[in-house]
């Protein structure tokens, strides 16, 4: 498959990325096309409608093997079941599939077409196969069972963030920041409430720790 395009966003590392698109709604991030697809005809009736299909490239999976079993988060980590029943990166393709909203579409910018979307569930840099409209008629489901996924899945942390290291960050990367830790980024199997840890998000280096059903940041660092 050709890659069209990569997508920018404020997620640096897998750590941190939410587990679905739309959970950080507060995130944001843009997609730019490769040379050959800066067409602007291509994107002709894209503004008609409010969400898209992006298929991507899970780049950071490439040499893992595939599993036909996995452990979701949404399980705590200790069960397992079937690759096909989750959307684990351990595919035997790489391929990953998010339901984004459309913020704006530049056409004419100094790397051609943009798409800026809210939500990205996705690394910076991540390849992008293709795009495609969401259709609310087709592509919304009114009585879809969700297997174990749940919405509480989306809100388990309370999130604490001292005012000493709330001041560092912009409102929007604050309440990015929030939602972030909120769905708990940790794998399902860390309990340990002394543990610290750090990923990047944006510009800034996010340590904190986890204790009593509560995300305690303890540092931000630029």
């Amino acid at each position: 498959m050709r890659v069209i395009g990569h997508i920018k966003t404020d997620f640096k590392s897998k750590f941190g990325v939410p587990r679905q698109s739309g959970l950080v709604n507060e995130s944001v991030g843009k997609i730019i096309f490769e040379s050959e697809f800066r067409n602007v005809k291509a994107l002709k009736g894209l503004e008609l409608f409010s969400h898209i299909w992006v298929i991507w490239k899970f780049s950071e999976n490439e040499d893992y093997e595939w599993q036909p079993t996995v452990r979701p988060p949404a399980l705590g980590g200790n069960k397992r079941v079937g690759v096909f029943a989750t959307r684990s990166p351990f595919r035997p393709n790489p391929i990953g599939i998010s339901a984004l909203k459309i913020i704006k579409i530049s056409l004419y910018t100094a790397d051609g077409p943009v798409i800026y979307v809210q939500g990205p569930d996705l690394m910076n840099d991540t390849p992008i196969y293709d795009i495609k409209p969401y259709l609310p008629y087709a592509d919304k489901i009114d009585d879809a069972v969700g297997g174990f996924s749940s919405p509480e899945d989306i809100n388990k942390l309370k999130v604490v963030i001292p005012e000493e290291h709330e001041r560092k960050l912009p409102k929007r990367k604050k309440e990015a920041l929030i939602q972030i830790l909120g769905s708990d980024p940790r794998p399902a199997y860390h309990k340990d409430p002394e543990r610290i840890y750090t990923f990047s998000y944006s510009d800034y280096e996010i340590s904190f720790r986890v204790k009593d059903g509560t995300a305690y940041v303890i540092d931000v660092e630029k």
